[in-house]
């Protein structure tokens, strides 16, 4: 009888050549457990998806409790079911309030699809605006306007009538005209690295999307339900969007996606055609009542709070000669090295002989993520540094 190890390799789709090949058998909290026992913290909460730990004891009971129920019904039909509509009222009231309809989807690049297309057909316009080294999805739409060539070189022809802006550079707002249907950018880039705007560079690409009527998709799909210490990261900004975009973190560790808009926005999906937009398993009763209970955990167990307090602790350990530079924004950080080929052996002596579980980002390999669990202690955040310190001491001495 084959190895699970066996089976991966030999019948799972693999995206590279050199997969960890670390096997899980459970996980609770912050830490992941192999078959052997050995426990592994986990740095990078299954890339940003498990803010509130894994196994929330809160969302695997709204799971077992909807299980019980129904599973699958008919989502996108004539058909009403209180775990969606409930979940949308409660992200309704974290919002501003113009923003009051929810599309739910599968993932968060599915949500950037709808999101495309829901701004094509409120606009009648083409053109759609993105920024270099943003990451929106890898579908044939996100991958359009994910800002990376070398990622989408061999898929061409892609989306036509994408432009793409320098991120953080206000001349480059021009560009941006009365044939832009919508501008997407994340709020924060994420696999740039953990780039933080500039305090005065989204109020002005606001401003600008409003002057020449373009839409401004906000893609939270990362950094939204919690994880830069607001529930929403453009409220650290003063500003709104047109169309919201979230996945990750907002399932508790269960699929789910959602972009959200107004009324006005949302109702072009209804007509001309009808069924302007479609997906069998968006809005899933199970996925809906487990990111309702993540919403709540987040809320009720204030786990906002502690934050910005558990990012500076991060910050205060992290220093080595080797680190050149700690950002980031509320527990979404980058720690930079020289290069990739320092990084690597540290990620891997911090996994195989530390216990820790962390990665680099797609668009910059010379830097450590990290984003944790919400729900990370002190002394976790101890361990983990203390620990990557001596995996980085191991590799540059």
């Amino acid at each position: 009888m084959l190895t699970p190890r066996q089976l991966f390799l030999r019948h799972q789709a693999q995206t590279s050549d050199f997969p960890l090949l670390l096997e899980i058998e459970r996980a609770e909290g912050v830490y992941m457990y192999a078959p052997d026992g050995r426990r592994y913290l986990d740095l990078i909460a299954g890339i940003g998806v498990s803010n509130v730990g894994h196994r929330h004891p809160r969302v695997v009971q709204a799971i077992k409790d909807q299980a019980d129920k129904f599973l699958h019904l008919m989502v996108y039909g004539e058909l009403v079911s209180a775990p969606p509509a409930l979940l949308a009222e409660a992200l309704h009231q974290t919002l501003p309030q113009q923003l009051d309809t929810v599309y739910f989807t599968n993932s968060g690049a599915e949500a950037v699809e709808g999101a495309l297309k829901l701004a094509k057909r409120h606009t009648g316009r083409t053109e759609l605006v993105s920024c270099h080294r943003a990451y929106h999805g890898s579908t044939q739409g996100a991958l359009s306007v994910t800002g990376s060539e070398e990622f989408k070189r061999s898929y061409r022809p892609l989306l036509p009538d994408v432009r793409h802006i320098e991120p953080n550079h206000l001349p480059d707002l021009a560009l941006i005209t009365e044939r832009t249907a919508a501008v997407i950018i994340e709020t924060v880039a994420g696999e740039a690295g953990v780039r933080v705007p500039a305090p005065e560079y989204l109020p002005a690409l606001r401003q600008r999307c409003t002057e020449v009527g373009a839409l401004l998709i906000l893609d939270e799909i990362q950094c939204g339900f919690g994880r830069t210490g607001t529930f929403w990261a453009f409220e650290q900004f003063g500003i709104e969007p047109d169309i919201l975009l979230c996945a990750k973190g907002m399932g508790g560790g269960m699929p789910i996606g959602a972009f959200i808009s107004t009324q006005e926005i949302m109702a072009g999906f209804k007509t001309n055609p009808i069924l302007g937009h479609c997906t069998t398993f968006g809005g899933h009763p199970v996925s809906c009542a487990a990111s309702l209970a993540t919403l709540r955990a987040i809320q009720e167990e204030n786990l906002l709070a502690g934050v910005a307090e558990k990012a500076a602790r991060f910050r205060a350990q992290l220093q080595h000669p080797a680190i050149r530079e700690v950002r980031g924004c509320g527990l979404l950080m980058a720690v930079e090295f020289e290069s990739f080929d320092v990084l690597k052996p540290i990620i891997d002596r911090a996994l195989f002989h530390e216990g820790i579980l962390t990665d680099w980002f797609l668009f910059c390999d010379n830097s450590l993520r990290i984003a944790p669990p919400l729900i990370i202690t002190n002394n976790q955040i101890d361990e983990a540094c203390a620990a990557l310190l001596r995996a980085v001491e191991f590799v540059v001495g």
